[in-house]
Order: structure tokens, then C-alpha cells, then sequence
């Protein structure tokens, strides 16, 4: 058996959002410290609770109520992730890619 066969697969918004958390996680510890422990702290936190509700949706048999709740929170870390921007805390570059990756993962 090879690799392939014996590893289960990873769905794709699963693998997309743990390619988020690499790049994003780096950027959020340069957050100014009055930035990191606030909007940097939640950002990442919920970042992760949205890996968790994908990892969640791809063992139930009733995807949709986790998918809804992964949707909801990344709309949620959109809007942080503006405000990272709007306070000036990451440069526009660093939004801009940022947003590229979050538009990639839409679970509905």
C-alpha cells in the first residue's frame, strides 16, 4: 500500500485554512504590542476554532451546522483583520495577501 492509499484524504478547505494560519500567524506576532494582545490574540484564536469546526465537518454526517459556524467565524476574522489594517498595524501588502487567502476558503 502506498502513501496515498493509506493516509486519508484532507479536504481542501481544511488544507487552505491551515496555509492561512502558516502565512498569518508570523504577521500577527509583529502586531505593535497594543495590537497583538488584542486583535491578534482573537484573530488567531478564532483562525484556529475555524481549522477545528473543518476538521469537525469532514468526520459528521451533518456537515452544514459546522460549515455554517466556520463561515460565520471567518467573516468574523475578516473584519479583524481589516481593523489590523485600518489601525495601521500591517502594512497594505501584508492585507491585501491576507485577504486573497481568506477569500479562498468559503465552505457553503
Amino acid at each position: 500500500m502506498n502513501k496515498k492509499e493509506s493516509a486519508p484524504s484532507v479536504p481542501r478547505a481544511v488544507q487552505d485554512c491551515r496555509e492561512l494560519l502558516l502565512w498569518m500567524i508570523p504577521h500577527l506576532d509583529k502586531l505593535p504590542r497594543n495590537r497583538r494582545f488584542t486583535l491578534g490574540e482573537k484573530l488567531e484564536n478564532r483562525l484556529l476554532i475555524i481549522l477545528e469546526s473543518l476538521v469537525t465537518a469532514a468526520y459528521a454526517p451533518n456537515k452544514r451546522t459546522f460549515l455554517f459556524l466556520a463561515n460565520r467565524d471567518l467573516e468574523v476574522c475578516r473584519h479583524l483583520w481589516r481593523l489590523c489594517y485600518d489601525f495601521r498595524a500591517i502594512p497594505l501588502n501584508s492585507y491585501q495577501h491576507g485577504g486573497k487567502l481568506t477569500s479562498r476558503l468559503f465552505f457553503l
